[in-house]
């Protein structure tokens, strides 16, 4: 399940999340949870990959979005090549809704 070598993950942090009744108390647990910087960083890299879902090409991405180089390579290299996280969020979100 874990890509990360030599540790199990906690699996009691994604059923704590799938506990979350709605946005407000989903925005407020992970307000708690993270630093602004990994906040940003996670929203940072969801954009990228919607918009790299959409077809938009890496200059534009990072000029839009302000992720370098690498962050956009490596959130292309997880829709390729991940475990799928995306295309199945990608999959249940009307386009409509994505940002």
């Amino acid at each position: 399940m874990s890509k990360i070598i030599g540790k199990e993950p906690s699996m009691a942090l994604y059923e704590t999340i799938l506990q979350l009744k709605d946005l407000d108390e989903c925005y407020r647990f992970f307000q708690d949870l993270c630093t602004v910087p990994e906040l940003r960083a996670m929203e940072q890299r969801f954009d990228v990959a919607v918009l790299l879902e959409q077809g938009m090409i890496y200059n534009d991405i990072l000029e839009r979005t302000g992720a370098s180089s690498a962050t956009i390579s490596r959130v292309n290299r997880s829709l390729n090549y991940g475990v799928d996280g995306y295309k199945d969020v990608f999959a249940r979100v009307p386009p409509a809704e994505k940002p």
